[in-house]
């Protein structure tokens, strides 16, 4: 009975053996958190314009994001081989985005381009943060919040110029 408790014991350990360190368990949750964060402030960002995507879903696309490459990295995935994990979540983040545009009967316009195109930057964004390029991911984040806040204003202003001088 020791015997066979025992192994059980070995086996469960072994099972979460993927975090042999404090260090590498460290590395793990600071690109994560960092991940979860980033797309998070995107994510209020657009809910606070009552866009679809809100908090929850930029923070789960970045972290899944994230850990997809976080994982790969894990199995011992040369970095060069890294780009197969990146094109599929590309092209997995970009049928989410498709499910956030819509064409209204009887309307020109197409809703949710923003929201698809910052879905699949918020992808890209975990995807720099679960490969260690913190830095990368924070200057990008920074940019497109800018994207969001300033460019809006810099169009209407356009519209509006552009009315007066007619």
């Amino acid at each position: 009975m020791s015997s066979t408790l025992q192994k059980i014991g070995d086996t469960i350990a072994a099972e979460f053996s993927d975090l042999p360190d404090a260090e590498q368990a460290t590395r793990v949750m600071v690109r994560l958190l960092l991940a979860a964060i980033l797309g998070g402030l995107l994510g209020i960002e657009r809910e606070s314009h009552g866009k679809a995507a809100g908090v929850r879903t930029h923070m789960l696309v970045a972290m899944g994001a994230a850990l997809f490459v976080l994982v790969s990295q894990q199995a011992g995935m040369p970095e060069a081989d890294l780009s197969r994990v990146v094109q599929g979540v590309i092209a997995g983040v970009g049928f989410l985005g498709a499910g956030a545009i819509l064409k209204l009967d009887g309307e020109e316009k197409v809703k949710g381009l923003t929201t698809a195109a910052g879905i699949w930057l918020t992808a890209a964004i975990g995807v720099a943060a679960g490969m260690g390029r913190e830095a990368t991911a924070v200057l990008s984040t920074l940019l497109a919040l800018v994207v969001f806040a300033l460019v809006p204003k810099l169009v209407s202003w356009m519209e509006k110029s552009g009315r007066e001088d007619a």
